[in-house]
């Protein structure tokens, strides 16, 4: 499985505080539904206000990014710049 890391904000909102999930998921989208679908909110806020890094590297357009077994998902606050 997965390993989704997730920031302390969001955690206390939807998840009642955990930060680290597992998820079977083989992409970003459907990393998206099933933490949605577990914690009913969070993936608006997972779509819109968060960068994703898979193993490190961030991604820019990352829905359809492949996730695997023994993958680090991790959604961080994205920065806003010009």
């Amino acid at each position: 499985m997965a390993n989704v890391i997730i920031n302390r904000g969001i955690a206390r909102q939807y998840t009642d505080g955990q930060t680290e999930i597992e998820v079977t998921s083989d992409n970003i989208g459907a990393v998206i539904r099933e933490l949605d679908a577990r914690f009913p909110g969070v993936g608006q806020v997972l779509r819109t206000d968060m960068a994703v890094a898979i193993n490190g590297e961030i991604y820019q357009h990352v829905l359809l990014e492949p996730v695997g077994p023994d993958s680090e998902v991790a959604f961080i606050p994205a920065i806003e710049g010009g």
